[in-house]
This record gives structure tokens, C-alpha cells and sequence, in this order.
């Protein structure tokens, strides 16, 4: 019983510690106005507890993605920024969660491209594969996390 118990706290413990993080932890979201899929993208981290603000910037997105050091080949529709990290694209909530607990020395997080089932980008059963990727400030990424294609 007294097992049972303490893995019962541990998970207890766990579980509100990952709910902290996101826990009306804001992002701001740099997008296009009208544009469906950063709108579902921001319904994700909605659901995934936490509060996307959304920026209309058009014309302005691509020096954003610039100024934050997001490298060309990784660009995607949207721009993010939470607690001094980038998101671009159409990153899952969980890896943006996973970013804020172990907070690595990086820029932060990418998604190039739009990928068929991504988060936002998430219409019927099929998925392509595809790789989130972790920036570096020295200009190099490295695969943080793979979702494969179903």
C-alpha cells in the first residue's frame, strides 16, 4: 500500500509540474491575417493549456523570422516566441513544453515547411513524416524530436 502510494505522489507530482509549464504560459504568435491553419495551430496550444496572442504582421513575418535568427530553410507560415524562445511553424505543444523544461542553450524550435498532419496542419487520418528541429545560435539544428508518417 505504501508503494502504491508514493507512485500514486510521484505521478501526482509529475503531472502537475508539466501542467505548470504550460499552464497560461503565453505565446506570441506572429501570422497572416486569415490564415486557417495558423488559427488551428493556435487552437492546439490552446487545448494543450497554453494562451496564444496572435499578431497580423504580413509583409513584416519574414524580417521577424530574420531578426530571431530563424535559419531559410527552416522557415514556415508562422513565427512564435515564448520565454525567449522561437517556434516556427507548426511545432507540437508537447515539444514546446519539453523546450521550456530542459531549456537548452538554443534559438529554439522549427518545423520547415507545412507538414501534413503537424499540429494546425492536421486534416483527416493521413500524416506525413517529419522532424522538429532544435536552433542553434551558431546557425546549425539538430533533430529534437521525429513524428513519423501514418
Amino acid at each position: 500500500m505504501k508503494n502504491r502510494f508514493r507512485t500514486l505522489a510521484a505521478a501526482t507530482l509529475m503531472i502537475a509540474a508539466a501542467t505548470a509549464v504550460t499552464a497560461q504560459t503565453a505565446i506570441h504568435v506572429g501570422k497572416t491575417r486569415g490564415c486557417g491553419c495558423c488559427l488551428a495551430w493556435m487552437d492546439r496550444l490552446s487545448e494543450a493549456g497554453f494562451r496564444p496572442e496572435g499578431e497580423n504582421l504580413g509583409g513584416l513575418l519574414v524580417p521577424l523570422k530574420m531578426e530571431r535568427g530563424i535559419p531559410v530553410n527552416m522557415f514556415s507560415c508562422h513565427t512564435a516566441t515564448v520565454e525567449g524562445y522561437t517556434i516556427e511553424g507548426h511545432v507540437p505543444p508537447a515539444d514546446i513544453t519539453r523546450l521550456l523544461e530542459e531549456r537548452p542553450d538554443a534559438i529554439g524550435l522549427a518545423v520547415p515547411g507545412m507538414p501534413i498532419g503537424s499540429p494546425g496542419m492536421d486534416f483527416g487520418d493521413s500524416a506525413e513524416a517529419y522532424d522538429v528541429f532544435l536552433l542553434k545560435a551558431d546557425g546549425t539544428t539538430e533533430i529534437f524530436s521525429s513524428y513519423p508518417a501514418s
